[in-house]
């Protein structure tokens, strides 16, 4: 099971069927804020709808075909971060991640990226770490910039996002580019 320590008072853990009241209840509490740049929010009205997604990102895990990981602080549930898919051939990943609101601007969900990129890089073995961003989620942004990635490009209207179409900005960080930095 994966279980990384970032620092003494954070870690990040495979989601498991007894971490679902947490999951729901951090949705509920957080469901204003996130909404507006998660589509699925509305989507989880029932803490069966939330034990679902954990079933089925057990089995992605089972598939080794991506993961989602609980981000736990100060002992507290607090978002998650995962892996929507690994593509094993190409060594590429796109990670995705939300915060409920109590633990957003505390640098929790950057030093959350950066274990996982440092672990995804040196022990999955990747090559190419993609995050994207809705254009108007300023704060999302600010992660894969804050970690050297690279501002790819424009996906334009890329997601259905309740009542409209949202366009996303991708960034991309490759393994010379992170080891580069870290000499």
């Amino acid at each position: 099971m994966f279980k990384l320590m970032v620092r003494d008072d954070l870690y990040l853990k495979m989601l498991e069927p007894k971490d679902s009241r947490a999951v729901y209840m951090q949705i509920q509490q957080s469901k204003d804020v996130l909404r507006k740049w998660l589509f699925w929010v509305d989507g989880t009205k029932q803490l069966e709808d939330t034990e679902a997604f954990i079933e089925e990102s057990m089995k992605q895990a089972a598939a080794n075909n991506g993961f989602q990981a609980g981000i736990w602080h100060q002992g507290q549930f607090a978002g998650i971060i995962g892996l929507h898919y690994i593509n094993w051939i190409n060594r590429t990943t796109s990670i995705g991640y939300w915060l409920g609101e109590p633990f957003q601007g505390k640098g929790i969900m950057t030093d959350a990226c950066r274990a996982l990129i440092d672990t995804l890089f040196s022990e999955y073995d990747l090559n190419r770490i993609e995050i994207r961003a809705a254009v108007q989620n300023v704060k999302s942004q600010a992660i894969p910039e804050r970690l050297g990635f690279t501002k790819e490009g424009c996906l334009r209207q890329c997601e259905w996002l309740h009542d409209h179409f949202a366009d996303h900005f991708v960034y991309g960080l490759l393994k010379e580019e992170y080891e580069a930095r870290s000499k």
